[in-house]
């Protein structure tokens, strides 16, 4: 997820659709109530809930720009996916 100024959070939720809408309403605190991240660029699905948890372990140690990469691979415009939800 991200907000105006691209600033990234990366997390993983059983239920996308909530977490998103959480976020949207400012429901979520600390990090992401404080930059307003607020739009969903990019997301993957697992049905094992342990490879999601070491897919966002590894994501999240990634360097910026290859987090970027990742984005604009199927998301070059950085639309907010959950737009139409």
């Amino acid at each position: 997820m991200t907000n105006h100024s691209r600033t990234l959070y990366v997390a993983m939720t059983n239920d996308l659709c909530r977490r998103v809408a959480e976020h949207r309403d400012g429901l979520t605190g600390g990090f992401t109530r404080r930059y307003r991240i607020n739009q969903l660029v990019y997301f993957e699905e697992y049905r094992d809930v342990r490879d999601a948890i070491q897919r966002e372990k590894q994501i999240k140690a990634w360097r910026r720009e290859k987090k970027i990469a990742l984005i604009e691979q199927v998301n070059p415009h950085w639309d907010d996916l959950s737009v139409a939800w």
